[in-house]
This record gives C-alpha cells, structure tokens and sequence, in this order.
C-alpha cells in the first residue's frame, strides 16, 4: 500500500519534498488503538529497539549484581551524542565491571556534538569507541555477558547468550517468535518487526507489564540528556514531557515511544528514512494525545539559510494533521 504523507517540507510558498510514512499505537492489553499507513511489514526497529535490548539487564539481575546506577541504564538505551557526561560515565562503567574500550564491538565515532568534535579536531585526537553512540548500550550487554558467565569475546553474535535474552526478550513483548534479522550500525543484531508488534512490545514498558520496565522509564525520563544529548530531540521531547514519556530515536525514520500515563507504546516509520520527518510526525502525535504541549514548538522545523534566515518548514501534513487520537 502507499503511505499516507506525515510531514510536509516547504520552500517559500511551495511544498518541496514530502515524507510519507506509517504509525501503530497499541495499549498495554495488546490491543491496536490506531494504525495509519502499512502497519504490517516488517521494519528494523534500528536504535529503537534500545530500550527493549537494555530489559535484560535488568531483569537477569546483572544490573543489580554490578550495581548499575540509573544514569548507567539509560546510557545502555542511548543513542547519545559523545560529549564528555557520556563518554566518561560509559567509561567508569566498563572500568567497574572489569572491562575498557578495547572490549567495546562497537567502532570508534566521531562526537555528534559540535563543541566536543571541535575540541577533539583542535587538540589532533582521534574519535574513540566510547564516543559510538552506542557505546552505552554495547557497555549493558558487557555487563550481562558478565554476569551470566558467558564469553566477552563475540558477545555481539547473533548466536552469543547476550543476543539470544534479547531475541527472547523481544519476542516475549512484541509476539513475534522469529524475526528477520541484520547487523546494525554498531555490530550488534537488530530485528525487523510489524509496526504493530513494535508498539506493543512499547506498551508492553509503558504498561510496566514487565520486570524492567518501571526502571527503564524511570532512567530515561530522568536522564534524558544521556539518552540524547545537548539540543537532541529525544532529550528536547523528554523534557516537554516532563515524565509522560520515554521516547527514542532510530536511524532510518523509526521514531518509539512509551507513554506510562497512557499505558501506550507509539512506533513510527518514515518510508525514506528521514528522522526529521519521524520527529515531526512523533511531536503531533504526543500532543494529539495531550502527552506534550501544542506550543512547545516540536511540531515544525525550521529551515534556514547559510546566512540565518528562515526559507522554510518541516511541518506536519494535512493526512496526520486532521486525524483525531
């Protein structure tokens, strides 16, 4: 089927490009209160699944058998910007389970925040693997491996115990016993699921239906600047939340959200993969629910010039805009 058209990007007086694109909403009973657009084939869930691949952490007890604080938890959902409260938590984390960097799977990365690159640049040092915006989740599975008594090496293996209580895991929330897999940016395995399944496996968190899942979202909605960073929009939409909401970004336009309030988990995919329509598309949708305020002003980007000025918006689009939740 064709997408219905989320969010609109305007030059002038012209619409210039568009972003079709679907949404699920599920409640934590599993039943589907909203569904726009193909909701039923499957799409990789990419950083989004972070919230769902820390639950084992969680609830095998190696987050308490190392004592990983709540900071440490939503660093193990982030995709975070590299800045030094990132870097340096992540490293004193890997330090006290008796790992470093060298452990870490993930590939060395240049900082998402401009002042930390530029300082990097400056002094002629090279990006680390800490700075990986996964570095915090890959330091979660570390800690698993750890406490289960499984090998650090391979750890990132599809078939390594660490993936295999994710698989479980999600499989667990979302009803999908056998999902199509491939590797993510960072090495480790990421799944493909309905946006259905996605969503429900969200409610599942939001609901607090399992062991996790209060602590997850306790951590996340604490901490939104680990789990983003400095100007991010997951860190922006937190704090407008103000605790009605752990949301998380993916790559590719996948947008994730759980509402503990509502007791609802939001998944959204964007067809071309662009995040800046996700974004758009995720802020209308919590504040059609009442979840963040209409003024917060997350609904519509600006576009500006290489001079400031503003030529344009990324806004939403009349097929998203009309709809009643």
């Amino acid at each position: 089927m064709t997408n219905p058209i989320l969010v609109e990007v305007t030059r002038g007086d012209l619409v210039e490009s568009v972003h079709r694109g679907a949404i699920a909403i599920v409640d934590a009973e599993g039943v589907l209160r909203f569904a726009l657009g193909d909701v039923a084939s499957p799409v990789y869930t990419r950083s989004s699944l972070k919230p769902i691949q820390a639950l084992p952490l969680l609830e095998s007890g190696a987050a308490e058998a190392f004592h990983v604080s709540d900071d440490e938890v939503a660093l193990a959902c982030a995709s975070h910007s590299g800045e030094t409260i990132h870097t340096g938590t992540v490293e004193e984390w890997l330090e006290r389970i008796g790992c470093s960097e060298a452990d870490l799977a993930c590939g060395p990365q240049l900082p998402r925040h401009e002042p930390t690159l530029r300082n990097l640049l400056a002094n002629q040092e090279k990006p680390s693997r800490l700075h990986n915006n996964c570095s915090g989740k890959h330091a979660g599975f570390l800690t698993l491996a750890k406490h289960l008594g499984a090998p650090i090496a391979g750890y990132v293996n599809i078939s390594h115990p660490v993936q295999q209580a994710v698989l479980a895991t999600l499989a667990r929330l979302s009803g999908v016993s056998n999902p199509a897999s491939g590797i993510d940016g960072c090495a480790a395995p990421n799944f493909a699921i309905p946006l259905t399944a996605f969503a429900r496996a969200l409610a599942q968190i939001a609901g607090k239906k399992t062991q996790g899942a209060e602590r997850i979202l306790r951590s996340m909605m604490a901490y939104p600047e680990l789990v983003g960073g400095s100007g991010r929009f997951c860190t922006q939409v937190m704090r407008a939340a103000n605790g009605k909401a752990a949301v998380k970004v993916g790559a590719e336009g996948v947008y994730a959200a759980m509402l503990p309030e509502l007791g609802l988990g939001v998944a959204i995919k964007i067809d071309d993969g662009a995040v800046r329509g996700a974004e758009v598309a995720l802020a209308v949708v919590l504040e059609k629910l009442g979840v963040v305020k209409a003024d917060a002003g997350l609904d519509s980007h600006p576009i500006t010039n290489t001079v400031g000025t503003t030529v344009g918006y990324v806004r939403v689009a009349s097929d998203l805009a009309t709809i009643a939740l």
